[in-house]
């Protein structure tokens, strides 16, 4: 298949059938469609989240549009913003981003992401695999399996049962 290439502009103001394709320098790139596992767990973790909205500040989202670069816009599954953005396509890190592998995913990209993530300045990167039941969190060091996520500013856990029982 060849690349769909066009400009940031036309991308923004093209409707995509879901799930909604990322933009990398000037390429469309297609994302994997999820699963019922995916879209169970990227709903629990949205769901928990938000219901600390009130208290913490948090403005949370699902798989909206984040512009990281001049040239690059990626979508995520969950995002944590504080305080909510003011742009309909934030330009500005959130505070947490969660992405949900689906077996399609190649593992070479996910981390590519991830680590633009990181350098954009993203301070919670969480990754959840409802197929293995596993969480991993993304930073300076790499990839790392965790027990839970947390955000410790706001007092908030996320446990495996938590988020895989309902997914």
């Amino acid at each position: 298949m060849l690349p769909l290439l066009m400009s940031l502009d036309e991308y923004l103001h093209t409707s995509f059938e879901n799930p909604d394709p990322e933009f990398i320098d000037g390429e469309v790139v297609e994302r994997n469609g999820g699963s019922l596992s995916h879209s169970g767990a990227m709903t629990e973790v949205a769901c928990r989240l938000g219901m600390e909205e009130s208290r913490t500040a948090l403005s949370v989202v699902i798989s909206i549009r984040l512009r990281t670069a001049a040239n690059r816009v990626r979508v995520t599954d969950v995002a944590a913003f504080d305080p909510e953005p003011v742009e309909q396509i934030p330009s500005t890190p959130p505070v947490v981003v969660l992405e949900v592998t689906s077996p399609e995913d190649r593992f070479c990209f996910l981390i590519e992401k991830l680590e633009e993530y990181r350098q954009w300045g993203v301070k919670h990167i969480w990754v959840a695999d409802p197929d293995d039941r596993k969480f991993f969190t993304y930073g300076d060091a790499g990839l790392h399996e965790c027990d839970e996520l947390t955000l410790a500013r706001y007092d908030i856990v996320l446990t495996k049962d938590d988020i895989f029982e309902a997914a």
